[in-house]
């Protein structure tokens, strides 16, 4: 996309705690508006919700990669959850190497070839 009103560097742009967004001054007299949880997952379009104008966010993604997702109070309960079963699934997969090593058996013998006639 090549139609952007102005591409802006994340430092000029504002910081809205209530809003929990960055937002830059519209022409339109709104603002547009971009969320950290955008930014994390590599969006650099700012959108006005006035007009139909964006800019695109100069910003460093990896400043972001680590971001905890703040914008989304409900998400970090599905992804505690979701940790939660990922730790679960981890075990499992523990267990199961293990008992693979248990029943691992390693023999001087040559491997015998077995033919099948389909």
């Amino acid at each position: 996309m090549g139609a952007y009103y102005d591409e802006i560097e994340i430092e000029d742009m504002a910081w809205d705690e209530e809003k929990r967004v960055y937002h830059y001054p519209c022409p339109c007299g709104d603002r547009f508006e971009i969320s950290r949880l955008q930014l994390k997952n590599y969006e650099d379009i700012a959108t006005c919700p006035s007009c139909s104008l964006i800019i695109r966010v100069i910003y460093d993604p990896l400043d972001y990669e680590d971001d905890s997702s703040e914008d989304e109070d409900d998400g970090e309960a599905e992804e505690a959850e979701d940790e939660d079963e990922e730790d679960e699934d981890e075990e499992d997969e523990d267990d199961q190497f293990e008992d693979a090593l248990e029943k691992l058996h390693i023999s001087e013998e040559a491997p015998v070839v077995v033919s099948v006639a389909a």
